[in-house]
């Protein structure tokens, strides 16, 4: 059975910062599920009898070699989307933003990130994942501050 498309996913999502207006995007490999070639700020699911906190520190540290320093939930989405293959997809996003140290940052998972860049609100590059707009959308007075 597939999250997200045999049942609803749990995602934890995340925007992690350098508190000086910097966030880490990822610009996704061919290797990536879906959504190749776009820019997203990261996120992975949620496993079974896990503590969402604990996924939400795992997910970082696996993709980005980042330590949650501080972090605000910024709220719940419920996405429903079409993949690449034509799947209905259904997940229930955690969305949070995240300090994190800047110098500890390096790609993990290059086999699914083809690079990391470090960008500000005003500066995001393209394409973006297509569930950027109404993340920056919906929480950007929380992004900024």
């Amino acid at each position: 059975m597939r999250a997200g498309i045999d049942h609803i996913g749990v995602a934890v999502v995340f925007y992690c910062h350098d508190g000086k207006g910097n966030f880490i995007l990822s610009k996704r490999s061919k290797k990536s599920r879906d959504e190749i070639g776009t820019w997203d700020p990261g996120g992975g699911g949620v496993e079974v009898g896990e503590p969402v906190l604990e996924a939400l520190a795992r997910e970082i540290k696996e993709e980005y070699n980042g330590d949650v320093l501080d972090h605000e939930f910024l709220g719940i989405r419920d996405v429903h989307r079409t993949d690449e293959s034509g799947a209905k997809t259904h997940w229930i996003a955690l969305d949070y933003k995240v300090l994190v140290d800047r110098d500890k940052i390096k790609n993990m998972i290059p086999e699914k990130h083809d690079e990391l860049g470090w960008f500000t609100l005003e500066n995001l590059p393209t394409p973006t994942h297509s569930q950027m707009d109404d993340f920056v959308k919906r929480y950007k007075n929380k992004l900024i501050k």
